[in-house]
């Protein structure tokens, strides 16, 4: 008899409630599910319990940097682009006398009689090169201010403890020069980057100019020398076929020798002088202060969570 009342009470019962289920969830069980480690609900109201910690902590963090941005040092960047000079061969040289060789050895890679950038950059970024300029212009207290005074004396009284060249080549190289080669045009750009503007395109042309100058004279050097062995040569030859085939490779030389006293830029000729910039390149403020805010809101949400969680463990454990 109870069974029969039991099932027409609960058809009543569903049909006051429109014939579907109801389901009763309370309070104790929703505040368990919320509060799983793990659950993305109790993540974002943890995060949203301390969002003005999180604020402020962003806020803090954007101001530092936007100060920095301000008080920075501001850097320049002057630049100079230039291509390797044509070669400085004439007719009568290697590359005549070989004659229908010269063209199977280009088949083949090898260039002869063809110019290379390869050695001049080379030299530009030696260490003999580069101290070389850092010394005849006295870079050294230029380039570390804050270790000399106006005069350029040492400011420590122990002048071991002072940059020295080795100091002084290594900022230069890896902090103020720069050098790009583009293998499929050929065109090289040398980037100088100080905080003086002026003083940065005036050392992107010096070094070029410079450049050039030790190009041209180790020529003239390497010239001298070869006319001097050819000479000598010639003056102990007997046969006549020999003495002709010297006689060219001798006025080779001579031309040679001729074509680097009266050209000035001898291993690259200059396409754009570096100019004297109006843009600074660092710092970059508007970058320095989005990339503070998203750094600062994941440092902070983190530092949130995680303190969050040591609670939450402080807890358990009492």
């Amino acid at each position: 008899m109870t069974e029969p009342h039991a099932e027409n009470g609960g058809k009543r019962a569903l049909e006051r409630a429109g014939g579907s289920l109801v389901y009763v969830v309370t309070p104790e069980a929703l505040d368990v599910d919320l509060e799983r480690g793990g659950d993305l609900i109790s993540l974002w109201l943890t995060l949203w319990r301390e969002k003005w910690t999180i604020i402020i902590a962003t806020v803090l963090i954007t101001l530092a940097a936007t100060a920095y941005s301000l008080l920075a040092d501001k850097w320049y960047r002057a630049e100079l682009v230039m291509v390797a000079a044509e070669p400085h061969t004439d007719h009568g040289g290697l590359a005549d006398q070989l004659g229908n060789l010269g063209g199977l050895a280009g088949i083949a890679g090898l260039s002869i009689g063809a110019k290379s950038s390869a050695e001049p950059l080379a030299v530009l970024r030696s260490r003999q090169f580069l101290g070389g300029f850092i010394a005849d212009y006295h870079l050294i207290p230029v380039l570390f201010p804050q270790d000399f005074d106006s005069a350029g004396r040492c400011r420590s009284s122990d002048p071991s403890s002072c940059p020295d060249r080795y100091d002084a080549f290594k900022k230069f190289s890896e902090k103020v020069l720069d050098i790009a080669e583009d293998k499929k045009t050929g065109l090289v750009t040398v980037g100088v980057e100080w905080i003086d503007p002026a003083l940065a395109a005036s050392w992107a042309n010096l070094l070029v100019e410079r450049l050039n100058e030790r190009m041209r004279q180790r020529a003239l050097e390497e010239s001298a020398a070869n006319v001097d062995y050819l000479k000598r040569e010639l003056a102990g030859a007997t046969v006549v076929p020999l003495q002709q085939s010297i006689g060219r490779l001798l006025q080779s030389e001579l031309q040679k020798a001729m074509l680097a006293r009266v050209t000035t830029e001898f291993a690259f000729r200059v396409v754009d002088r570096a100019e004297v910039p109006k843009w600074r390149v660092w710092p970059k403020r508007a970058q320095l202060i989005a990339l503070a805010m998203i750094i600062g809101g994941l440092l902070s949400s983190l530092c949130v969570l995680g303190l969050s969680n040591v609670r939450e463990k402080l807890k358990r454990a009492r």
